[in-house]
């Protein structure tokens, strides 16, 4: 039985999810909207930051989204973002497919992860991926125009929102463009935390 096709992000309250320009994002507002998932235990380990860290609702949301997924997509501008920011050993740990206009070989890194890239479009992308997957999740990882291209073609089950109590301004909104008058969202769960509130909603045709 396939899994089902999802994604995860960090929103700020006026609905952005990364700042507009790639320099920026590493920046000060970035880092305050990712400041509930820095300290979790999970994430440390995954990507070897050091022992310690904190457990609790947040640290099993985290752990929980990672082994779900047996394989991810994302676009192109979130490639370019983190190729030189990930490490060696990349956080994934499963095959990843790039949604690109670029052809270019499979690049593997340590720990499993394999960058596959595709030239065919979102739904070859999701295809791949979802045999890659096999019993598995599809997690959509971004960046947010993939995310809407995926949700507009109706191709995404479930998503899930940390919101957390930070302004923005201006940057990548997550739904700005959003087919509307298309989608459905059925209300799953909301799980406040310390630092955020966890969102998690299915989506439907209408």
């Amino acid at each position: 039985m396939a899994g089902k096709v999802f994604f995860s992000v960090s929103m700020s309250l006026d609905g952005f999810i990364a700042p507009e320009s790639l320099e920026d994002l590493m920046g000060k507002q970035w880092m305050e909207l990712q400041q509930w998932l820095f300290p979790q235990r999970f994430f440390r380990e995954n990507l070897a930051l050091g022992a310690g860290g904190e457990e609790g609702r947040d640290n099993d949301i985290v752990r929980e989204t990672f082994e779900r997924t047996g394989a991810s997509v994302m676009g192109k501008r979130m490639f370019d973002a983190g190729e030189h920011a990930w490490p060696e050993d990349a956080p994934f740990h499963t095959p990843v497919f790039v949604v690109t206009h670029e052809r270019r070989d499979p690049w593997e890194r340590s720990g499993g992860t394999t960058f596959h890239f595709v030239d065919a479009g979102i739904e070859p992308a999701l295809a791949q991926a979802r045999e890659a997957a096999g019993d598995r999740d599809v997690r959509i990882a971004g960046g947010g125009a993939t995310i809407l291209e995926y949700l507009n073609a109706g191709l995404v089950d479930e998503f899930s929102i940390a919101l957390s109590p930070v302004l923005f301004g201006s940057g990548i909104r997550l739904f700005e463009g959003v087919d509307a008058g298309r989608l459905a969202l059925v209300p799953v769960c909301a799980e406040p935390s310390p630092r955020v509130t966890h969102l998690s909603y299915a989506v439907r045709q209408r």
